[in-house]
């Protein structure tokens, strides 16, 4: 079976996941004690616990959600025998940083140091209220972005963010902007233009001075060549090479994640299984839409994860 890793990004969070892994597994708990040092303070308890307004914010939500991916990841591989073998691996937005924690590339400690400073940055580089985003749903990428050009002038931006699936784009950049765009979106036939509830404008140029701090904080890490290509969101395509890894880390901050083109990068590789670790069902929705015959798994629990290891080590 050829199968790829997939990990989510922001939006899949919620108080309480991973309550079964750290149940079950020391490998779990050890993952929640190493996120909880490497950070100086107990995310494990507000993953767990709460208060959900806490976890929702960016600076907490990001690094909870790869907590969760790799607690999954490490229960695979410490405590139920897989020696995994993927084609590849890829991960959306924050995701793609779990992706390189689960290929070796970082450690979780430096890692998820990186995306408690990156949703920080991200939550302040921009006033509250100035930017917003917007999910497109029925109209091409080429039809949303018409739109976002309409609507963009000097000193206002609108860009498409997110290319999730063939008639899904997410739009970002100044709420005048956006909200414009999304009545626009409707005028021109969209099944649905719904505003997200997001506190700033990811993944469009209002992003970019905050992306030259974050790497900046590239320099203090350690970076190792990972053990299977991951898929660069700003370009779908593989990457292994170090200065490319933190090349696509840092564009991506400021460009789209361009999911479509990565799906179907990894089908081109070879991939005929989608395995998606962490809370949620997102990206399997998403590789569905996009491959219609694709087979997914979604792994978020200790059941879930117990399954995927007798899948992979039968071979079938």
């Amino acid at each position: 079976m050829k199968y790829a890793f997939l990990f989510p990004g922001q939006g899949a969070q919620e108080v309480g996941m991973g309550k079964t892994l750290l149940e079950e597994f020391a490998a779990a708990r050890r993952v929640f004690e190493v996120v909880d040092g490497a950070l100086g303070f107990p995310l494990s308890d507000m993953i767990l616990n709460g208060p959900e307004s806490e976890l929702q914010k960016t600076e907490f939500t990001q690094p909870a959600i790869m907590t969760v991916g790799i607690a999954l990841h490490s229960v695979l591989v410490e405590e139920l025998g897989v020696t995994p073998a993927p084609v590849c691996s890829a991960g959306h937005s924050l995701g793609e940083y779990t992706a390189h924690v689960a290929a070796g590339t970082l450690t979780l400690e430096d890692a998820v140091r990186l995306v408690h400073l990156r949703g920080k940055l991200m939550q302040e580089a921009v006033p509250l209220g100035v930017g917003a985003m917007a999910a497109i749903m029925g109209l091409s990428a080429e039809e949303t972005e018409a739109v976002c050009r309409e609507v963009s002038e000097e000193g206002r931006i609108c860009e498409a963010a997110n290319y999730n699936a063939p008639s899904q784009t997410v739009i970002s950049g100044h709420r005048e902007a956006v909200d414009e765009a999304v009545k626009r979106a409707k005028e021109r036939g969209a099944k649905k233009a719904i505003p997200l509830k997001v506190s700033a404008p990811f993944h469009c140029s209002l992003m970019k001075p905050m992306a030259r701090m974050l790497q900046s904080a590239f320099k203090e890490v350690s970076w190792h060549r990972p053990s299977c290509p991951v898929v660069a969101n700003v370009n779908a395509e593989p990457v292994e090479e170090l200065h490319a890894i933190r090349d696509a880390l840092y564009r991506q901050t400021f460009n789209p994640v361009r999911w479509v083109a990565s799906i179907y990068t990894m089908e081109r590789l070879g991939v005929e299984t989608f395995i998606e670790f962490g809370p949620g069902n997102v990206l399997s929705g998403l590789v569905k839409r996009t491959l219609e015959n694709a087979v997914t798994l979604n792994v978020r629990n200790s059941g879930e994860c117990r399954a995927l290891a007798e899948l992979l080590k039968g071979g079938r």
